[in-house]
């Protein structure tokens, strides 16, 4: 990787961070794979120890919480034995939080579905507020323990459940059609949360800005991360690509710059310099 310049580094994740494969990104730059997949997990842990730094006190007033699926190596379906139930075979998920207002992704999280990654996730999205805010999340249970432990009373939480039609039976039109929203149904948890703002409609749009912006979660594909630990890398750098340097259509700026992170739109040789 060292001999790899700033322009041909800054090229490799130019492509990676706008959905291109990485197959697809040695063809277009001529880098070899095993070195764009040592760029991505050198570039990727300096990425997240930055966010993890900078990413702290923020005066967020609204946070929307979601899940999104994706899997690794092989789907459920499609594994050994020996390989199910083991984390990093199969379905994984990423735990996001996101400011209603300006867009930032605060904290992520990639793991399984459960109760313990849902503690560990909202611990550390209370972390990094400095003040008391509306969280909003979908019905999914884990939330409720983990957000008492993380915020006790100091919240005003609430819970947007979505109601489902029937969903659609098996066939070659509807096999990857999901059920009908038909409605929904909104539970003060905590606090007073504001009614009008209880909505997970930006963290649920930002689920599709992740698959578009990273090749590992597109659909009916074979781009899937093999390797959970690659998995990982790539959603640090994805996001230090969404937070800083890709400029919000909305705010006309970054979330970092909404946020009063940052003070400018990063380019992608500053975040490769990141790796010192």
């Amino acid at each position: 990787m060292n001999k790899l310049n700033t322009n041909k580094r800054a090229q490799v994740v130019a492509a990676l961070v706008e959905g291109a494969s990485i197959n697809s990104t040695v063809r277009m730059t001529g880098v070899t794979k095993q070195t764009i997949l040592r760029l991505i997990a050198d570039l990727g842990t300096a990425c997240a120890k930055y966010q993890d730094e900078k990413l702290r006190n923020l005066s967020c007033k609204r946070i929307q919480a979601d899940e999104v699926w994706s899997f690794c190596y092989a789907k459920d379906k499609n594994l050994s034995e020996e390989m199910k139930g083991k984390f990093g075979f199969g379905s994984v998920w990423t735990w996001t939080a996101i400011c209603a207002d300006t867009k930032l992704m605060v904290s992520w999280l990639v793991g399984e579905r459960s109760a313990p990654y849902a503690i560990k996730f909202i611990s550390d999205l209370a972390s990094r507020l400095a003040n008391r805010v509306q969280l909003t999340t979908d019905g999914h249970k884990p939330y409720l323990q983990a957000v008492e432990g993380a915020f006790g009373s100091e919240i005003d939480y609430a819970v947007l459940e979505k109601l489902y039609t029937a969903p659609p039976q098996e066939g070659a039109t509807t096999r990857y059609s999901p059920a009908q929203c038909c409605g929904t149904r909104t539970h003060e948890i905590m606090g007073s949360p504001d009614s009008q703002h209880v909505s997970t409609s930006y963290a649920e749009r930002m689920n599709l800005t992740i698959r578009m912006m990273n090749r590992r979660f597109t659909r009916l594909t074979n781009a899937h991360s093999k390797k959970v630990a690659n998995h990982v890398h790539f959603l640090n750098l994805t996001f230090m690509w969404y937070n800083f340097a890709r400029i919000n259509q909305a705010l006309r700026i970054t979330p970092a710059m909404a946020a009063g992170v940052s003070d400018h739109v990063w380019s992608v040789e500053e975040i490769i310099g990141l790796l010192g």
